[in-house]
């Protein structure tokens, strides 16, 4: 596994202990449907989060929840669409991004509720 791929389970693992602290009941890492993947799905107060993890290891400039395209959101649509209906779910649904900013050893959390909609 490449180094990256490793950062990016680490930065999973962050988020996860992160929402859990949170009060977040985690329901399913690394969900997949299709082509999908949804790093993270949780619940808290009857609201499904569909949680996509950004990390990051240097300070750019770039906004990392920016680097969701619209391909990406459509996917993580479709593969929610297909947890929810094969769960038969009766819940809200919210699309979530944490970003995980590594400098040297310090970690930089945010989460985004709501950081895009599904339609």
């Amino acid at each position: 596994m490449g180094r990256h791929n490793e950062f990016g389970k680490e930065g999973e693992e962050i988020a996860k202990n992160f929402l859990e602290k949170k009060g977040y009941s985690i329901r399913y890492r690394n969900y997949r449907y299709l082509q999908a993947e949804i790093d993270i799905i949780a619940l808290k107060d009857n609201v499904l989060a569909i949680v996509e993890v950004r990390s990051r290891s240097s300070e750019f400039i770039e906004n990392i929840a920016e680097t969701i395209t619209p391909k990406k959101i459509k996917l993580l649509v479709m593969a929610a669409d297909h947890y929810v209906t094969s769960k038969d779910l009766d819940v809200e649904i919210r699309f979530d991004v944490i970003t995980i900013l590594k400098n040297k050893s310090v970690f930089k959390i945010e989460h985004l509720e709501s950081a895009f909609y599904h339609f």
